[in-house]
């Protein structure tokens, strides 16, 4: 039987981050984060990892205008499915790069702040602005 991998429950990587992919179909591509699920593991990345999905005509819920109910079309529709996050890797905003993620504890009023940094020797720079 293959062993369950544990995912991490904390990640890096936000919603609206700007993201590399390392590998798959979209190789290379950049993509800004849509929602980023670290009990899964997963991220989606818009635009990027896009699957076709069959969907039934569906009535849109509290649209009653003049009486009508308005209807969602239904067809085959393009969406962006979840990457594992170990698949993506942040591109920092001030070197424009693929980088890995440091963390740095400062203390702000007595209290530590952590903030993410880029780990690029040549940057360094903060991340979180």
């Amino acid at each position: 039987m293959p062993t369950k991998m544990r995912t991490p429950t904390k990640t890096k990587i936000r919603k609206g981050d700007v993201v590399q992919i390392l590998s798959g179909k979209d190789r290379g591509k950049q993509g800004r984060v849509l929602e980023s699920r670290p009990k899964e593991g997963r991220v989606v990345v818009e635009n990027l990892n896009v699957v076709k999905r069959h969907m039934r005509p569906r009535p849109i819920r509290d649209a009653n205008r003049m009486g009508r109910q308005q209807i969602l079309p239904g067809g085959v529709i393009d969406k962006p499915a979840p990457l594992p996050v170990s698949k993506v890797m942040l591109v920092c905003p001030v070197c424009k790069r693929p980088t890995r993620i440091g963390v740095d504890v400062r203390e702000i009023k007595g209290e530590p702040v952590h903030r993410r940094v880029c780990k690029r020797a040549d940057c360094g720079q903060e991340i979180d602005r």
